[in-house]
């Protein structure tokens, strides 16, 4: 991380030619920098005409509206200047190399201005996260859970509960300094014991709670067409995407590898993927294919498992075993090409969640409407922020087996139920930023385009 005593410039808004460019200035010299092109000074936090000149020719550049945060009430913490000017090329080349001339002025790195926020403590670290996925979000689901984020409720949830394990620890110093008083350290002890317990709870049930919605929101809700081969995988792929999207042939095991397809069903970001087709084989490459296939199952949040209407006693073993596991609302039984035997009297005996076929769309809305009623339940509002990131969960679950090796210890050994809720108060400090992250810096902020 660059020195934080410079000021950086970048342009905030997209590149190319546009109706209007802004471009960012945070530092110690933003303020003097912009008495120079615009000729005096302005009104904190109020829109300001001026014509910007060139300080050392005072030739004109542009005229184009100012705005003044002094410190420490800015995005950064920092003196922060902006000017909208016209999206010119030629207009904006122009001020980025006048700011490049000034002393101690260069170009911000990715995510710089978003890491200042964060070292001058306007934003934690969940926050800081939440905004880049407000940046990239592409539907409104996205949105929404970004936007909360962003805004702190977890970085809040967080800190609420590692000040909470702070109480406990001091309470534990209590018990190792006052360890002589028997009364004292009954009622401290019956005390620590009902924090740590509550907290524990607390946790359990965010994780529970949260499952991997969050994360699903935020990566893509995990589809999988599955089921023996020709029985209109690709064709119902290609029917979700309303595109070709994958090769749709009557020859058997056609699909050889994972075909993926990003949609937007009722709002929320899904990940379609098409499987080869589950059989025995001696194909070398086909079974690599159906290797992969169960990888995807196995880490699906829902398979659509497809079962040939002109062959319905067809092998289901797998099927069965993949419902009994991971539960029938997770592993849907899909009868396809329904339009071909829609009288036969084996098929309306069986179990089917839902019957479709691809060639007359028959089914189809009505499957949509079923995934986006499962991605709607999922979104339900929680009393507490959703995890949305692998590292949101490993940490909280390092905090919560901390607090599990508290609660099973005994507090006659108060220097080891110290060091658990020590571990526990880490964890909880790493999400937030609090302690230990100087490895995470680069990663996350390196997600941010320049000028954030």
């Amino acid at each position: 991380m660059p020195p934080i005593n410079d000021t950086i410039y970048a342009l905030a808004s997209a590149s190319g030619r546009s109706g209007v460019a802004v471009l960012r200035i945070s530092g110690p010299a933003s303020e003097t920098v912009m008495e120079q092109l615009a000729g005096g000074s302005i009104e904190p936090r109020q829109a300001t005409l001026r014509l910007l000149r060139d300080p050392t020719s005072f030739n004109p550049i542009d005229r184009a509206l100012l705005l003044w945060f002094p410190a420490p009430k800015s995005f950064t913490g920092e003196d922060i200047v902006e000017i909208h000017c016209h999206g010119s090329q030629a207009v904006v080349a122009r001020l980025l190399s006048l700011l490049a001339s000034f002393k101690d002025f260069r170009l911000a790195e990715p995510g710089e201005f978003a890491r200042r926020a964060f070292e001058h403590g306007k934003m934690d670290l969940t926050a800081i996260e939440g905004l880049a996925d407000l940046i990239n979000a592409e539907t409104q689901g996205q949105r929404r859970q970004a936007l909360r984020q962003s805004e702190g409720a977890l970085g809040r949830l967080y800190e609420k509960w590692r000040k909470q394990i702070l109480t406990a620890s001091a309470l534990v110093e209590a018990l190792i300094d006052f360890s002589d008083e028997e009364d004292i350290t009954q009622s401290v002890g019956t005390q620590v014991q009902e924090i740590v317990r509550k907290l524990h709870s607390s946790i359990t049930g965010h994780l529970e709670s949260s499952g991997r919605r969050g994360e699903q929101m935020r990566d893509g809700f995990r589809m999988v067409i599955a089921g023996a081969p020709n029985v209109g995988k690709s064709s119902l792929l290609n029917v979700l995407a309303k595109r070709e999207a994958a090769i749709v042939t009557s020859e058997p095991g056609t699909t050889r590898d994972i075909i993926e397809v990003h949609l937007t069903i009722g709002g929320f970001p899904v990940l379609v993927m098409d499987t080869a087709g589950i059989r025995q084989t001696t194909g070398a490459v086909e079974q690599e294919g159906i290797k992969r296939a169960f990888e995807r199952l196995s880490d699906a949040d829902l398979v659509l498992w497809l079962i040939d209407s002109q062959e319905p006693d067809e092998d289901t073993s797998i099927l069965t075993n993949m419902r009994a596991t991971q539960g029938p609302e997770q592993v849907w039984r899909i009868l396809s090409k329904a339009d071909l035997h829609e009288n036969n009297s084996k098929i309306a005996s069986k179990d089917f969640d839902l019957a479709i076929s691809n060639k007359t769309n028959d089914g189809i809305a009505t499957l949509i409407e079923k995934i986006e009623g499962l991605l709607i339940t999922n979104e339900e509002p929680q009393t507490s922020p959703l995890i949305t990131r692998a590292r949101h969960r490993i940490e909280v679950i390092a905090a919560q087996k901390a607090l599990s090796t508290f609660m099973n210890g005994s507090l006659a050994e108060a220097e080891l139920r110290a060091e658990d809720l020590r571990q526990a108060a880490n964890a909880l400090g790493r999400l937030t930023g609090r302690i230990d992250v100087e490895e995470l810096l680069g990663k996350i902020f390196g997600e941010f385009c320049i000028g954030k």
